[in-house]
C-alpha cells in the first residue's frame, strides 16, 4: 500500500495516510532528536511521498516541535490546508501553575490557544488529550472540547493513553448529548506491547475510534540492532526505554524477525511496522523518525506483506497475557453454542449442561 492511499480515520470522513509521521523527535531541546533543518528535510521528504498526517503535542521538545510545524507549514495556507495536523494537550508548561497542564476546561482552552500560536494556524484537525487525567470529570473535558469543535478551533477529536473504560465512559456521554465524539485512539502497540488487544482495542473498534499506535518498534528494540551476544553491553539513547525491553523472550523475537527479513529481502523494522500495521482496527502507524535514514526504511515497511506463516510464528513468540476475564470469556463458548457453529465458530457441549431428551432415553 502506498503512502498516498489513504484510509478514513475511525468513523469518520477524515482521510490520513496508512504511517503518520511523529514529530516528538523534531528539535534538539531534550538533549536528543533532529536539528530544525533535519526536521524540515524529513517533514518534507513525507510529504512529497504523498504523506498528509503529522502527528505532535503541547510539550514535545518544550513546544518546539509545534513552533517547527508552525514555521514550516502553519505560516505557509496553501500547505497547510493539505494536511491533517495533530497535537495534543494535557502537559503542563508552566511549572508552579496547578492549572498549567490537564483536561479540564481552563487548561484544555488555554492549551489550545497555545498551540495554535506556535503552529501558526487557526485551527487543529485532530486534539488528542495526551494520556487520562483522573483529577478532571470526563463531562467537563468532553464538553470543553465540544465548545472548541464549534468554535471551528478543533475539527476532530481523539483519546492517547486512556483505559478503556474511560474512553467508553466519554464516547457514551457524547453520543447522548449530542457532542462532538471520539474518533481516535492513540496508543503504544508493537509485537512487544501487546496486552492493549484484551480491553482498548476491542473497544476501539467497537465504539469507532481509529487505532494509531505508538512506538511500533519499542524504543528501537525492534530495528534490529540489539543482539544476544551484545547483552549487558548496549547503551540505549532511550535508556530504560529500550533497555528493559531486552530479555531471552525479546531475543527470541528478534531472531524470528530477522529470519522473516531476510526471506523477504527487507529489514527488521519493516517487519514490525507492518506487522502493527496490519493488525485489525489499526488505521495509521505513528513513525517516529530521527534521520532521513530512519524515515526511508520505516516507510517501506508498506512494500512487506507477511505471509500466514509470518504471522503464525510471530504470534506464538508474542501472545500476550491478557486480564481477566478475557480468557474466561474466550473459553465460554462452551457455555453458551450448546455444541453447535457460530458465526464459524465451534465449540463442544459443555459437560454440565442437561441431557437432551433422546440421551435421556
Amino acid at each position: 500500500m502506498p503512502l498516498d492511499h489513504y484510509i478514513t480515520l475511525g468513523r469518520s470522513g477524515l482521510r490520513v495516510s496508512p504511517l503518520c509521521l511523529g514529530t516528538m523527535t523534531f528539535g534538539e531541546d531534550w538533549g536528543w532528536g533532529s536539528s530544525v533543518t533535519d526536521s524540515e528535510t524529513i517533514l518534507d521528504a513525507y510529504l512529497a511521498r504523498g504523506g498528509n498526517f503529522i502527528d505532535t503535542a503541547n510539550a514535545y521538545t518544550k513546544g518546539h516541535s509545534e513552533k517547527i510545524l508552525g514555521d514550516h507549514l502553519g505560516r505557509h495556507r496553501s500547505k497547510r490546508d493539505r494536511v491533517v495536523l495533530a497535537t495534543k494537550f494535557l502537559s503542563n508548561m508552566y511549572r508552579g501553575d496547578p492549572n498549567g497542564g490537564g483536561a479540564h476546561r481552563k487548561a484544555i482552552v488555554q492549551q489550545c490557544e497555545q498551540s495554535l500560536r506556535r503552529l501558526q494556524t487557526d485551527y487543529i484537525d485532530l486534539y488528542w488529550m495526551h494520556a487520562f487525567d483522573a483529577t478532571t470529570p470526563i463531562e467537563e473535558t468532553m464538553r470543553a472540547l465540544d465548545d472548541l469543535v464549534r468554535d471551528g478551533k478543533v475539527r476532530y477529536l481523539g483519546f492517547s493513553d486512556t483505559p478503556a473504560w474511560k474512553c467508553a465512559q466519554a464516547q457514551t456521554i457524547a453520543s447522548f448529548r449530542g457532542w462532538a465524539p471520539l474518533v481516535a485512539l492513540q496508543i503504544e502497540y508493537s509485537l512487544l506491547e501487546r496486552t492493549v488487544e484484551g480491553e482498548l482495542v476491542p473497544m476501539a473498534r467497537e465504539l469507532g475510534l481509529g487505532i494509531t499506535p505508538w512506538s511500533p518498534l519499542k524504543s528501537g528494540v525492534l530495528t534490529g540492532k540489539y543482539k544476544r551476544a551484545d547483552h549487558g553491553k548496549h547503551e540505549a539513547g532511550r535508556g530504560v526505554w529500550a533497555l528493559s525491553a531486552l530479555n531471552d523472550r525479546t531475543y527470541d523475537l528478534l531472531e524470528a524477525l530477522e529470519r522473516i527479513a531476510e526471506a523477504h529481502r527487507t529489514t527488521v523494522s519493516r517487519v514490525a511496522i507492518a506487522w502493527v500495521q496490519g493488525r485489525p482496527g489499526v488505521t495509521s502507524t505513528i513513525l517516529g523518525a530521527r534521520t532521513m535514514a530512519q524515515l526511508e526504511d520505516n516507510l517501506a515497511a508498506l512494500e512487506v506483506t507477511l505471509t500466514e506463516k509470518d504471522l503464525t510464528e510471530l504470534e506464538a513468540l508474542t501472545k500476550p497475557k491478557l486480564n481477566f476475564p478475557h480468557d474466561f470469556i474466550a473459553n465460554g463458548a462452551a457455555f453458551v453454542h450448546g455444541g453447535t457453529t457460530i458465526n464459524g465458530r465451534s465449540a463442544p457441549v459443555w459437560p454440565m449442561s442437561p441431557a437432551t431428551d433422546e440421551e435421556r432415553h
